[in-house]
């Protein structure tokens, strides 16, 4: 899934374009943007606690089974103090109602249908449009079941997701396909690679930032971020551009006291969300910690690519040439899901082996964006998936019918199998990343699969 959000003062008319537009709609804090920014994988729009973030319309492009489509993220619709939705507060989603094809009614899962839903329900009803409720923050089975609570809207579908996570984005996307028609992809402009500098405290994110900036390279400029309290930085490496962001330190949230210092695992995790690639910084003198896997597990869980960094190796005494592939291997234990990120030895102070890591977030991305050709998966399919792997409940054999990409960024693969409404074992999922990692260049980057029972027209379109 990719995107170019574009958005303008006071109320930003839409870009031109010939796709068909999907508008998220919503009340306040039911993570209207979290979803937007997982379908455009642009980490456009601002997420957060707070009631109210979005204030315009943001457009993006999302991409899926090849095509793309427009989607706009509206500001959450607000009550007045009677609890109702007066018509000038509804106004401002309106246009983005009007011009759309298929409406998205995000609401929260976990607080069930609010009587603010109940009166968003009754005007989207009014619109005359498909409507898709998507419940999202359903993390787990239960919470899909208390997705059925929406039905009684009687909207087109309940789509139980996880924004956050990725969890049902397929099914949504499947459903959001039934109503618009994918148009081919137009000619991309050149990228600019966004990279976080990620980890624990005083393990030297800044120090690497200093030392990329000062290292001989063309800063383009200092500017704004996206998010409201940090400054990226721009640079340009052998024709590629980057922009860095520099987070702050992250604790665990259970060890932080102070209210800045919980906020700055908030921030730290919301600059991930508009990052392509995480650079994981490790203490090469403390080694690998648990907090490191968990901060690791916040970039698996934004979809980026990872590279790991340790840092200070200068510092590290008694160096032997067994020495950094031991390392690798505590690494390793400590963060067996990250088993595909690459690990790369520097020192931020004296810049030993920095700009390596440039080359490689920029590998990273190509990787994390690529598409693999549907005769190539085919091979791939007859090399790989043809034969049973695997057994379901029953001693049924696991049957694939065939494979096909649904999006990149992180490349995501739709296997249609012979399972009925089962799920496929992680061991399976991870035979099927392996190979894939085998066959094609994924480099630094999540792979996901997604389970099917069997095809529908939306997947063969």
């Amino acid at each position: 899934m990719s995107s170019e959000a574009e958005t303008a003062p006071g109320s930003p008319a839409r870009p031109e374009s010939a796709r068909q537009l999907v508008a998220i709609v919503g009340r306040p804090n039911v993570g209207k943007s979290t979803l937007f920014n997982r379908l455009t994988a642009s980490r456009r729009a601002i997420t957060g606690d707070e009631p109210g973030i979005t204030r315009d319309r943001i457009y993006g492009t999302a991409e899926w089974l090849g095509g793309v489509f427009d989607v706009v993220d509206t500001g959450g619709i607000v009550p007045d103090d009677e609890a109702t939705i007066p018509s000038a507060i509804f106004q401002q989603a309106r246009t983005a109602i009007d011009q759309a094809a298929v409406l998205l009614f995000v609401v929260d899962v976990r607080q069930g249908p609010t009587p603010l839903d109940e009166e968003l329900a009754q005007r989207l009803r009014e619109v005359g449009k498909p409507v898709f409720v998507v419940a999202n923050k359903a993390e787990s089975s239960r919470l899909d079941s208390d997705a059925l609570e929406f039905t009684r809207w009687g909207f087109d579908e309940v789509l139980p997701v996880s924004a956050e996570h990725g969890q049902g984005i397929g099914d949504m996307l499947e459903a959001v396909g039934r109503h618009v028609t994918f148009v081919e992809p137009e000619t991309q402009r050149p990228r600019q690679v966004s990279v976080a500098i990620i980890g624990r405290p005083n393990v030297g994110k800044s120090s690497l930032v200093n030392k990329l900036l000062g290292a001989d390279r063309v800063i383009v400029s200092p500017i704004a971020g996206t998010t409201r309290d940090a400054i990226d930085s721009e640079l340009e490496s052998e024709g590629v551009k980057y922009r860095l962001i520099d987070t702050a330190g992250i604790r665990r949230k259970g060890k932080t006291e102070l209210q800045a210092e919980k906020m700055s695992v908030v921030m730290a995790r919301r600059h991930l969300e508009r990052a392509d690639v995480a650079i994981l910084l490790i203490d090469a003198v403390e080694g690998p910690t648990n907090l490191d896997a968990a901060i690791a597990g916040y970039a698996v869980d934004a979809g980026v690519s990872v590279i790991i960094a340790v840092n200070k190796w200068d510092l590290v005494p008694g160096k032997t040439s067994s020495t950094p592939s031991e390392f690798e291997r505590r690494i390793r234990e400590v963060m067996k899901f990250l088993d595909y990120a690459p690990v790369v030895f520097v020192s931020a102070l004296s810049g030993q082996r920095v700009t390596k890591l440039l080359e490689q977030a920029a590998h990273a991305d190509e990787a994390r964006r690529r598409r693999i050709p549907t005769a190539e998966l085919n091979r791939f399919f007859e090399q790989h998936l043809k034969q049973p792997k695997a057994t379901l409940p029953g001693k049924q054999q696991l049957k694939v019918k065939f494979i096909t990409q649904a999006s990149v960024a992180p490349p995501t693969f739709l296997l249609f199998t012979n399972a009925r409404k089962v799920k496929l074992h992680f061991s399976y999922e991870r035979y099927v990343q392996n190979r894939l990692r085998e066959s094609y260049d994924f480099f630094g980057t999540p792979i996901r699969i997604i389970g099917r029972s069997k095809p529908d027209r939306a997947s063969r379109s």
